[in-house]
């Protein structure tokens, strides 16, 4: 797989944050995708509530906890304006990427699954965030160190999706 990005080309001059995780598993993309998006442990739906307290002192408006509805890989859509989970699918080619958006009064944020033709097929994860006005900075480095163990969190479930059928 090539290290730059060229299906988010687009994206890359206008966003404020990039973060890239990579997993590599013996799934396709809508695997681990189905997996990635499904990871919801408790502790994961605590942060989430706590998320809202900080959002509604910060007078922000968030999309609410994701539903804890499993998404199965035939359920993975790649048609731009439908949800896969609480994200818009903004595009995607089936078997080699997915990007995903969702917005918020203070943020914008994209979350990209990117894969090889290989097998074992390396994943890239891709977050991008677009602040829309300065408490979106704010929010955004409160949240920074729980999203990097999050966005793990959801590519070892991505990876182990086959397994856990």
């Amino acid at each position: 797989m090539p290290t730059t990005l060229h299906e988010l080309d687009d994206l890359m001059p206008v966003v404020d944050e990039i973060d890239v995780k990579t997993a590599r598993g013996d799934v396709t993309l809508r695997e681990f995708t189905a997996g990635a998006l499904g990871y919801s442990p408790l502790w994961v739906k605590g942060l989430f509530a706590a998320r809202m307290a900080v959002a509604a002192v910060l007078r922000l408006e968030t999309t609410g906890v994701p539903e804890s509805r499993r998404l199965r890989p035939e359920t993975v859509s790649f048609t731009p304006g439908e949800k896969d989970a609480f994200f818009t699918v903004m595009r995607g080619e089936e078997d080699h990427y997915l990007l995903l958006r969702v917005t918020d009064n203070h943020l914008i944020g994209y979350l990209a699954i990117i894969t090889d033709d290989e097998r074992p097929a390396t994943f890239k994860v891709v977050t991008l965030v677009k602040f829309l006005r300065p408490a979106g900075r704010l929010y955004y480095n409160l949240v920074r160190p729980f999203h990097h163990v999050i966005v793990l969190g959801m590519c070892r479930a991505g990876q182990t999706w086959r397994a856990k059928r």
